[in-house]
């Protein structure tokens, strides 16, 4: 179902792919809408159990396109250098496939702690509170991975 990646030679191990997405700063997921396009669209998440976790709006683009294809791509890219001289870059990825589904009640509450501590980690009391207070106007969709490569160059 899955293509193979092609350049085998830089493929990491899911360990390391992990630890890329534990890091990662922000992804890039990309859904299709019911007009056939494709759209990605960068969000801040969380990674944990080996799901992804993103919190949006009660409504937009990503909700209408998820609940016409649940099937998705989410893509972060980790440390990256140029290399000039030899027209090339150093570079480290992660592609997963998976189905995205919103969350509710405790997993939700726990997806939004996740994404609190990795983002705003000093400020743990004013977010709790914050979240106590707005999280009903926010859905938390997790991405429940099918598949997932990671590629890496170094050299």
């Amino acid at each position: 179902m899955f293509r193979e990646m092609r350049r085998k030679d830089r493929a990491i191990g899911n360990k390391e792919a992990a630890a890329i997405l534990e890091s990662g700063e922000y992804g890039i997921l990309s859904t299709t809408g019911s007009s056939g396009y494709a759209y990605g669209v960068p969000v801040s998440y969380a990674y944990s159990g080996g799901s992804i976790y993103f919190h949006c709006a009660l409504e937009g683009h990503k909700l209408d396109n998820v609940k016409n294809n649940n099937k998705v791509s989410f893509c972060v890219v980790g440390a990256t250098q140029v290399l000039p001289e030899s027209f090339s870059t150093k570079y480290e990825s992660v592609i997963v496939f998976g189905k995205a589904s919103e969350v509710y009640g405790d997993e939700k509450r726990d997806a939004l702690m996740l994404i609190l501590k990795k983002y705003s980690p000093g400020f743990m009391d004013k977010g709790i509170e914050y979240l106590k207070s707005d999280s009903c106007k926010t859905k938390v969709i997790k991405i429940e991975i099918e598949h997932m490569t990671g590629k890496s160059r170094n050299d």
